[in-house]
């Protein structure tokens, strides 16, 4: 009877002591980024001596020296072209690939594919003084194609995994063999009747490879020299002074960098969840 009278208050402890550790974890998530935010509207000494609370003044200045220092349209230029050209080169090329791979089941496509899924395994960082004279002798040092290139390959691993598995799965081989029989080739089968289909894990590649490619800060630096082929994070970056960081110039620069992201992921966020559950049910 003892226990009988416990469990209702028990069933009720549970969630509300769900909902509190829930609560304090965001709390301790939100925080930083609250501290981010508010800072950018403050003056040196403000931020200094009262880290967390409001501005007593609100003021757009922090902004506009940032802009200005950043030479923030060139750098949101360059990172738009590396972005947009990796994107578009590795849903192409994957998509491509992981079609064939996916069609062709002999040992040599088995071979490829174990090859392809050890690149996301190998960081390109480890070969990245061969990568360095690769790119220098072929011209493309300090030149964007030369970024997006590299953003392609490192790409692709992951890319052709994802475009592989869903292919197989849930893209009927039936319909390319009825293409067949009226006489298309397979570049026509792919193009007018298979990436129609692949509409949601194209969306997902797209979103996490711009991700990716937005956010990376090592390639640039190393293969862009020239300040006007700078991106936004390189910019962050060559504004940070060696000894001492004027957190109300460098926080609205980091700001200003992620805002673009920021809203790209969530006009498109529900695409990554539908690209991630498509195939997961059927009928």
């Amino acid at each position: 009877m003892q226990r009988m009278r416990r469990s209702p208050i028990l069933r009720r402890l549970g969630p509300m002591a769900f909902e509190a550790s829930a609560i304090i974890i965001a709390a301790i998530f939100i925080i930083p980024v609250y501290y981010l935010f508010v800072t950018t509207f403050k003056s040196p000494a403000e931020a200094l001596l009262q880290p967390l609370s409001l501005p007593e003044t609100w003021t757009w200045d922090n902004y506009v020296k940032a802009f200005d220092t950043m030479n923030y349209m060139r750098a949101l230029t360059n990172n738009a072209i590396i972005s947009a050209g990796a994107v578009a080169g590795i849903v192409l090329f994957s998509a491509m690939a992981a079609y064939t791979l996916a069609r062709r089941n002999r040992r040599y496509s088995r071979l490829l594919y174990v090859l392809f899924l050890a690149g996301m395994m190998v960081p390109y960082q480890m070969g990245i003084l061969t990568l360095f004279k690769l790119v220098s002798d072929i011209g493309l040092m300090n030149r964007l194609a030369g970024v997006i290139l590299i953003e392609i390959a490192y790409g692709l691993p992951f890319s052709i995994f994802l475009f592989k598995g869903f292919i197989s799965s849930t893209v009927p081989i039936e319909l390319e063999e009825a293409a067949k029989i009226d006489g298309c080739s397979v570049s026509r089968t792919f193009l007018t009747i298979t990436l129609p289909l692949l509409t949601p894990v194209v969306a997902t590649v797209a979103i996490l490879n711009m991700l990716a490619t937005w956010n990376d800060f090592i390639t640039p630096l190393l293969f862009l020299q020239s300040r006007d082929k700078g991106v936004l994070l390189l910019e962050v970056f060559r504004n940070i002074g060696q000894f001492s960081v004027d957190w109300t110039s460098l926080f609205p620069m980091l700001f200003l960098s992620i805002a673009p992201l920021l809203v790209f992921y969530l006009l498109m966020q529900k695409y990554v969840i539908a690209g991630m559950t498509s195939g997961s049910l059927k009928g």
